[in-house]
Parts: structure tokens; sequence; C-alpha cells
């Protein structure tokens, strides 16, 4: 494949100074969002010519010292001299705002990253930056400090590769939180580009390790093979997922679309040029609207589901002529999509996005190229596959009854003055009612719950014992969830909602601690309460309002000295510290909570000036989806084989 690119290609839109002043305005953050972002826009630049049909391998490596190197083997960036500019395009793309091959579309049909804004932001924040080319026999380089040469491009020598390798270390004065790069995070990222781009390979190094990790992601399968990821360990229909792809005007559509026995709504993950479209827009209302429109079309062709949803009419025909008729009941969106998971990409030549960083798309044609596809395709497919379709249709059913029953109860309490839940009796409150200083324990039994009371700040921090056995919220319908009594206490305490109807800003606690004992029980308690978490309000999770308590395992107490220690590791190292006295010390194992007085338990796991706590994060949530799946599910085949292939990490406490 050959195509005419040069400098005469690059064209520029000037000015760089304000990236520095207001790194937030183009990359979104200067935390540790932010810095991530820097490593997304250089691969998209390579991942942008896999598209365009001259890249096939992407390294991407994490060195030590915060350092990152980009690599790819695509027709490398022109280092020939701009015909207006009078410098060489490298530097323009690396020095210039809105510098770059992608608004010729002669070269680029479709882009990602930042039009052009992109390499050079990361320059602009960077402490030093390389560039090495290797076009045309001849391999260059150019180096740069906060986005200004230090350098001219020369010429290294002779070279039979071709690609470009960018190189920087960012700037710890505009990324004050943090400059060291997440692994997990920047693995769900570049996973998610193998998807999206069939045939291509990236290598991903994390080069920091005393043994390099290496990780390479290569998906034939495509999106379809994104979407059996992301149900991998869960019951699915169709056991294939249904594949729709179509181009008009230019805009190339592909969908990849399949249920699971789960109650999650909206796993559908939209992409626009590879962009994560995290916001939606119009090609993700186009693939709703059709999916609504194609169910309900096929549930008034199934007599036998139509009259499930609706018994108290005859038939559908009657219900259009009777004057006195019962509404009839359709299949809402919600219904339709709880259970789904589906992959969604577009390939737009000129997107316009809703937004600095890129999360909704705003072209109104797209929203009707969507849906009108879909509706053709997923229609022809229902006709041909009508068994497992119905399959489909009447888990959707299942849903929108589900949803009646509920909506019923709803106006029955309203009706007889009753609101949603009150505050639970086991619940000791806090005073303060400023969320975002409050803090709620949800502890393990009455006797731990007890000693936390005593022990607590009454104005900030509340106080929840837990009791019984806990619902595996993965085995249920929701249904359920509402009406279990151990966990209808969380639910009324957080005053937040559940499910569909989560509100978080009606969250009354930013801190949701979990205590429970350091042994197995505690951490089955812990389990199941993350689960619930995960699958009913993952936002408090992606907040970060959730934490674990860390109590201390052992009190080393020594002439009239007390030592609170939270392993095995630091109570050797204390006990080393008394040297021969050591056997002298007295150490006790805390079995529970509930061995603490409120004192003790103040001063070593609530008190915010010396207590330690984890909060839980999810870097990688499709990859904890799985676990929660595969780990409290119903199959028993996948967890054995989870279980087996990790049980090396396990520690037991017998």
């Amino acid at each position: 494949m050959s195509s005419s690119y040069s400098a005469n290609n690059i064209q520029v839109l000037k000015g760089l100074e304000a990236v520095r002043k207001r790194p937030g305005m183009y990359i979104g953050s200067t935390g540790p969002n932010g810095l991530h972002h820097l490593v997304y826009e250089v691969v998209d630049n390579s991942i942008d010519e896999a598209m365009a049909g001259y890249c096939t391998k992407v390294t991407v490596a994490l060195e030590r010292d915060d350092i990152c190197r980009v690599e790819d083997d695509g027709r490398g960036i022109p280092v020939d001299i701009h015909p207006t500019e009078k410098v060489s395009a490298l530097e323009l793309v690396l020095t210039r705002l809105h510098a770059g091959g992608k608004f010729d579309k002669s070269n680029y049909k479709v882009s990602g990253g930042l039009h052009g804004v992109g390499v050079s932001c990361v320059n602009a924040l960077s402490v030093w930056m390389e560039a090495y080319v290797n076009r045309e026999g001849k391999r260059y380089c150019q180096k740069y400090e906060k986005g200004v040469p230090v350098s001219k491009v020369e010429c290294l020598g002779d070279t039979e590769l071709h690609g470009t390798t960018i190189r920087w270390k960012s700037d710890a004065e505009i990324f004050k939180e943090t400059t060291t790069y997440n692994f997990d995070v920047l693995l769900a990222r570049l996973r998610e580009l193998a998807f999206l781009n069939p045939g291509i390979v990236i290598i991903f190094r994390d080069e920091r390790l005393e043994t390099p990790k290496e990780v390479e992601l290569k998906f034939e399968g495509g999106i379809n093979e994104y979407t059996k990821f992301l149900n991998e360990g869960k019951k699915v229909v169709p056991e294939e997922p249904i594949y729709i792809s179509g181009e008009q005007n230019d805009v190339i559509t592909e969908i990849s679309l399949q249920y699971n026995e789960g109650f999650d709504l909206d796993k559908v993950y939209s992409y626009v040029n590879d962009i994560n479209t995290h916001e939606g827009g119009t090609h993700l209302d186009g693939f709703k609207n059709a999916l609504t429109f194609v169910f309900n079309k096929q549930l008034e062709n199934n007599e036998k589901l139509f009259k499930k949803l609706n018994p108290k009419l005859k038939d559908s025909k009657d219900s259009k002529d009777s004057k006195d008729k019962v509404a009839k009941e359709k299949l809402t969106g919600e219904d339709i999509r709880t259970g789904l998971t589906a992959v969604l990409s577009v390939k737009v030549p000129e997107p316009q996005f809703e937004g600095q960083t890129k999360t909704k798309l705003g072209n109104t044609e797209v929203r009707t190229i969507v849906d009108s596809l879909v509706k053709e395709k997923l229609t022809l497919w229902c006709e041909q596959n009508p068994q497992v379709f119905n399959l489909m249709l009447e888990k959707a059913v299942n849903e929108a009854i589900g949803r009646i029953k509920s909506r019923k109860v709803l106006e029955a309490n309203r009706k007889s003055g009753i609101d949603s839940f009150g505050l639970p009796g086991k619940l000791s409150d806090c005073s303060s009612k400023d969320p975002s200083e409050c803090e709620v324990y949800i502890v393990e039994g009455d006797s731990a719950g007890g000693s936390a009371k005593k022990g607590r700040d009454a104005k900030t921090q509340a106080i929840l014992p837990l009791w019984g056995k806990m619902l595996n919220v993965e085995k249920v319908h929701p249904d359920k969830v509402i009406n279990n009594d151990k966990l209808q206490p969380i639910i009324a305490s957080l005053g937040a909602g559940f499910g569909k109807d989560f509100n978080i800003e009606k969250l009354r606690y930013h801190k949701i601690i979990i205590m429970a004992d350091a042994d197995v029980d505690g951490s089955h308690i812990r389990t199941l309460l993350l689960t619930f978490f995960f699958r009913y309000m993952p936002e408090l999770i992606e907040k970060g309002y959730v934490y674990l308590a860390m109590p201390p395992l052992f009190k080393i107490e020594y002439n009239r000295k007390t030592v609170y220690v939270y392993s095995d590791e630091e109570r050797d190292a204390e006990l080393e510290k008394l040297g021969d006295k050591r056997d002298k010390a007295d150490v006790q194992r805390y079995k529970g909570l509930g061995e603490m007085d409120g004192t003790q338990l103040w001063d070593t796991t609530m008190n915010p000036e010396t207590r330690h706590m984890k909060v839980v994060t999810i870097p990688d949530a499709e990859a904890a989806d799985q676990i929660f799946s595969i780990c409290m599910g119903e199959d028993v085949e996948p967890r054995r084989n989870f279980i087996e292939e990790n049980a090396t990490y396990a520690n037991l406490d017998i």
C-alpha cells in the first residue's frame, strides 16, 4: 500500500503556550487520569496509522523512573522541511497545537487522538521527550524539554526499520499528585484498542520490575471477542454474539451483542474512532432506539409472551378497539437492556464531540445511520433465529413484569402515606448532616458494633452492625435484593436507593467503611458486601467512597508499652527490636473485633489520625466483573478453574 505522505500533508493551526498554563483544558485533569491520558494520546497516533493500514505492531513500555515509551512500525512521522513553516515536519507535529496529518483525509480517513493536539500536549507537559523516526532507510532523532526543541532533527544513520518511537518523562510540576503509571489502568485501555482493531498486535511491557512483565494483546475476532471477554464466566444467549456491521456515507458501524443471566443495566460500551465515548452520544441513541423498536415489534407478533405481559388483554387486536381497554404494556429500553452486554464501534470521518475529552458524539446523521442498520439487520437475525430470540425476548418480558410489580408497590405506598425506607433501628447515626465529612462503619456482629459505638466520634461516624448471613446478590433477582432483611438496612442507611434507581446525590456518607474480622468469615462478609456494591451501587466504588478497615492482628505489650501491628511481618519486626527480651513480651492475637473495647477500637481502627484503611478501586472494571461472576455465580466449573489457577496466592487463616 502506498500513499504520498510528506511535509506538504502537515497543516498548522498555531499555539502551544497555554498547555502548561491550563493543562486541564487539554487532557481533562492533572491527576492520575490526566497522566494516563498522555499515554493514550501517543498510542492513538500509532493506532491511527494502523487504521490507515500502515502499522501492525505497537509496543508500550513503562521504564523505571516514570519514563514511558511508545513504538510503532508505521510510516514514521515526516522529517522533511514544511513548505510554509520552514522547519521539520517532525518538529511541527511535536511542538505546535493542531499540527498533524489528521486534517488531510488523503492520509487518514478516520482518526482518534485530539486532532493534532495530542502528542504536542504530551511534549509540553513533559520534563523531556525524545522522538526517533525510522523513515525511507534513515533513522532520525530530535529532543525536547517542556515542549521546546533542544536539538535539531539529526540523522543517526541508515536503517531497514520504519516507524516512530516517542519516549518521555512527565513533569512532576504539572502532575503533582503522581507521575507513576498504573499498569492495570493502561492495560484496560490497550486491551480495548486491541479488540477494536483486529489484527494489530499491542505489546505492553512493565520494565520497572526486576523481571519485566509483558502482555501481548491480539484479537482476530475483534469486538465479538470483546463481548465474549466481558461475559466470561456467565451463562449467555446466544452462544455466539450477534454481529451487525455496515457502511453508509463513509460511516462504518460495528455492533456485537449478547445477553447474560445477570441484571446489570446498560453494559453497552460505545466507541467513536476507537475513543471510548463514556457519555454516549448520537450513535448510542440510535442503537438503543432501534433495539427497543425491534423487541416491541417482535413482541407484537409473539402471542404467548404478549399475553404474559398483558394478561388482562384478550389479544393485541382487542386492545386497539376496546373503548374501556386496559393500557397496553410495552417493553421499555431498561427492560430490554437488562443483562445485555454490547460493544458499539463507529468510524466517522468528521466526528463532532461534545467537550474537550471527547466522551459524547454529537453528529446527528450518525443516529439515523445506526438506527436504520440495527432495525434492518437485527430484525433479519430474529426471523432467522426465532427460538434463540424468544429466550432474549422472554428475559425482557420478565424484567418488565418485575418493573410493573415494583411500580404498583410504590404507588400503593404513596397512597397509604408510606415513603421509602426509614432509617433502620440498629443504625447509630452521626449528628453531622454534611455527607462529605460523614462516614458509616458497616460492622460484623453486634458485639463489635457495641464496641464501635462506644469508641466512635459521634459527630461524623455512624455505626451499622450486621447480623446473620449476607445474601449473595450474584445469584438472585433484584426483587429479592430489595426485600432482603440483611440488605435493607444498608440501602436505607445510605439513602441513595439502589440498582436502576440509585442516585449518588442523595448519598448520606462519603466514606462507607466495611469493618470485619481478619479471618475467613470476615473475608466472606467483605466479598458479599463488595459484590452488592459492585452490582447495585457501582458509583460508590468508582468515586472512591468504599473502604476496608484494617484492624490490627496483634497487640504487643512489654514494660507497660503497647504496640499494635497489622501483619505477621510487623509482629516479628517489633519483637526483633526487643532482642533477648522478646520472650518477656505479651503477644495477643486478635481473633475478632469483639475482643477490643471501645477505646482500643478507636485507637487502632477508627481514629482518622492513626487508622489504617484501604480504598476499594476498580482500575479494570471488566476484570472485576468477571471475577465477581466466576467466584460468586452459579457455575462451579469456572470457579474451580479460577481457584486452581490462583491458589498459590491464597493466605489461609486456619
